[in-house]
């Protein structure tokens, strides 16, 4: 049976990069792309369709910062699916990033240079705001509107003849430090980017307990320190132009600055051809590149207790409660 996949974020960075590497894996899996921009996301159809033109790969628009889109989003793909075997949840915004330059100098002179640029501690932070659902824009996009659409799913994702895999693309910036279960949507920091990349750590942990039992696993990586249009928004074009040759430089050194979407896409890959039932299920799972350039996954326990998971569940299907009865109003 020709497998499903459904990526979505697919249409640039790391999300398009892993689709090309799935299809010259296996070009017989049937292969979703689930974009909020249908122009984009036909643009890199046409991108692998000239590469693999026996591929077959449609399109559903899905904005998962929007919670009706979601949910439209979802009831196309039940139509047009029997099951999904795999569900990339790759999507997520960082919103107007700002450094903060004294500790961008402070840093890069500094010990902690390396671990500055790959996890941004310290470093980055955002301004939110709210979605017409009356959700922080970044917990919605990045966290909220997947878990929706794996509950609009569970019929296609739960089967136990042969389990199926939920991948988030979580990140190096996701730090304990920067989310609170009292503020989960992160309404009062300036970190809602590392906020939601820990939330998405936490809540895999719990769909993992939930839905194991159904048929459904639950895992996350890290893509490493990529360049894509998210990264290359947070400083101005001249900085890139002093950074980059610092930056490969300190590749030789350390093994998650992949650089590259298609190097970033690594684990994503990796996972594609494991058995989601014999990964540990609190390890998250790391693309990384050597010096010499060759691409290896680095599987490492996340920095989290089963605890805080169940609770910020619980949290999530309260605020799911509420969010239903607004849109069926």
């Amino acid at each position: 049976m020709r497998k499903v996949v459904v990526v979505t974020g697919a249409n640039s960075g790391i999300g398009l990069a892993l689709c090309e590497r799935l299809l010259s894996k296996d070009d017989q899996i049937r292969l979703c792309l689930a974009c909020r921009n249908t122009q984009r996301a036909e643009a890199a159809r046409m991108s692998l369709l000239s590469s693999h033109p026996s591929a077959d790969v449609s399109i559903v628009q899905v904005d998962v910062g929007s919670l009706k889109s979601v949910v439209q989003g979802a009831e196309v793909l039940k139509e047009r699916y029997g099951r999904i075997d795999y569900l990339y949840l790759n999507a997520g915004i960082m919103p107007n990033p700002r450094v903060s330059h004294k500790a961008f100098i402070t840093g890069l002179f500094s010990g902690k240079a390396i671990s500055m640029f790959a996890t941004g501690e310290g470093l980055l932070t955002q301004e939110d705001k709210v979605t017409q659902d009356g959700l922080q824009e970044v917990f919605a996009t990045n966290v909220f509107g997947h878990f929706i659409l794996i509950k609009e799913l569970e019929p296609l994702l739960c089967h136990m003849d042969s389990p199926s895999h939920v991948i988030w693309t979580s990140s190096s910036n996701a730090r304990k430090g920067s989310f609170r279960l009292t503020d989960y949507q992160h309404t009062q920091g300036q970190e809602p980017y590392s906020s939601s990349k820990y939330a998405t750590d936490l809540l895999s942990v719990a769909l993992n307990k939930h839905y194991n039992k159904q048929g459904m696993y639950s895992s996350v990586v890290c893509p490493g320190l990529v360049m894509t249009n998210l990264t290359y928004g947070i400083l101005p074009s001249f900085f890139w132009t002093f950074i980059m040759p610092i930056m490969w430089l300190i590749r030789v050194f350390t093994n998650t600055f992949t650089l590259s979407p298609y190097n970033g896409a690594e684990a994503l890959l990796w996972l594609f051809s494991r058995k989601p039932e014999s990964l540990d299920l609190l390890a998250k799972h790391h693309s990384c590149t050597s010096g010499m350039g060759n691409n290896y996954v680095q599987s490492i326990k996340m920095d989290l207790d089963e605890e805080s998971s169940d609770r910020f569940y619980e949290k999530l299907l309260d605020l799911e409660n509420q969010v239903r009865k607004k849109i069926t109003s």
